[in-house]
């Protein structure tokens, strides 16, 4: 069987209408009445009508690029890394029938554990009749990958269905170790109308982060286009975003623009610094990359510039002495977007994860001293 999307078809079988109507760019052999298994595989460059396998190949080779329910411009999830996910908030606040709701389907509590299913049951912020809000784990990846198995969110949203008639669609990405609002649609309409958001930019995304250092000046933006470099192994490990200074872009091949704004909003002494940061676009790990390129990478990014945190005793170093968590401290603070169905605009804050919040809590920072977008002009 091939899951695509979400729909499983067997070899040999034609290509449902479902699957065709999700892929308009894709000429399909079964208008003459052929099955996918009637016609030798060759590669889908070589020809514009393609096979159940060569489907199969496209969509595992970018799942989420293909997938027209998510947004194709935002960050994919990170590779696996080592620290467990942190525990949810417990009794979220929800929109609707309560945690009891019974589900569309009990099919999934043969692949979900009890443990899981309530871990992201008790992420939920918001749930109405089109969309969830989650506030995502740090060390929970959003979809499948190397070494993911099927604890991510996208299988674990089985466990959301509640009185839906199918599971939440993914409709943006957060890294694996980054925590925070995280937006899924529960019906095919919604979803549509949010991607078309995202991708748009007709949404806010705010991130909050502790960063190395002070970033000069407290208030500035990032230009710099961002470039893949390949890792090692067969999956590709490691691989990371190399900054691209914007004269270079257009003699860069595969480099992509863009563009984040940042603000500093707290600091302590010269060693570190609260910044808030709104990503223009949504290029893969563009936060990180950006901040490290500033000189000032995330406290707890070893992939962006471990070695530029360390406390080296010239009053530099965000470590401060081995006190603050050597965990990613990169949060999706917050996302506001008009209702897919309403209009109405939504809201959705997050709180802290636990290592960040001890980290707030040592440094005496608190929420309610910042702006909640600071990149608002008040007037």
């Amino acid at each position: 069987e091939y899951h695509i999307g979400y729909v499983i078809i067997k070899p040999g079988d034609p290509i449902p209408e479902e699957i065709l109507k999700n892929y308009p760019h894709i000429k399909q052999q079964n208008e003459r009445g052929e099955k996918a298994s009637d016609r030798s595989r060759q590669g889908p460059e070589m020809s514009d009508d393609i096979t159940v396998d060569q489907l199969t190949e496209l969509i595992e080779a970018n799942p989420m690029a293909n997938d027209p329910a998510v947004d194709p411009s935002a960050d994919p999830a990170d590779p696996p890394a080592g620290d467990p996910p942190a525990d949810p908030p417990a009794d979220p606040p929800v929109k609707g029938n309560g945690e009891g709701d019974p589900p569309a389907s009990d099919d999934w509590r043969a692949l979900i554990t009890d443990a899981d299913a309530k871990m992201i049951r008790n992420c939920v912020i918001y749930r109405d009749e089109h969309v969830i809000a989650l506030n995502k784990p740090p060390g929970l990846a959003v979809q499948g990958g190397s070494g993911q198995a099927d604890r991510h969110v996208d299988a674990l949203s089985e466990a959301l269905i509640f009185d839906a008639e199918e599971k939440p669609r993914l409709v943006h990405r957060l890294d694996r170790d980054t925590s925070g609002v995280l937006l899924l649609a529960r019906t095919r309409l919604a979803a549509k109308a949010l991607t078309a958001a995202m991708r748009h930019r007709e949404t806010r995304k705010i991130y909050w982060a502790i960063v190395a250092g002070v970033p000069t000046p407290y208030l500035g933006e990032v230009k710099y286009g961002l470039v893949k470099a390949g890792g090692h192994g067969r999956s590709g490990e490691g691989e990371k975003m190399i900054a691209v200074h914007p004269r270079d872009m257009d003699a860069t091949p595969g480099a992509k623009r863009a563009h984040t704004l940042y603000a500093t909003l707290f600091r302590v002494g010269s060693r570190a610094s609260w910044v808030a940061m709104e990503p223009v676009t949504g290029r893969t790990h563009q936060l990180r990359a950006h901040m490290a390129e500033l000189g000032h990478p995330i406290v707890g990014d070893g992939k962006y510039g471990g070695s530029g945190q360390e406390n080296q005793g010239d009053g530099w170093g965000a470590q401060l002495g081995g006190e603050i968590s050597r965990k990613l401290h990169l949060h999706a603070r917050s996302l506001v977007f008009e209702h897919p169905m309403t209009g109405a605009q939504l809201s959705f804050t997050a709180p802290l994860p636990d290592h960040m919040a001890r980290t707030w809590s040592q440094l005496e920072w608190h929420a309610a001293d910042v702006p909640a977008d600071p990149f608002l002009d008040e007037d």
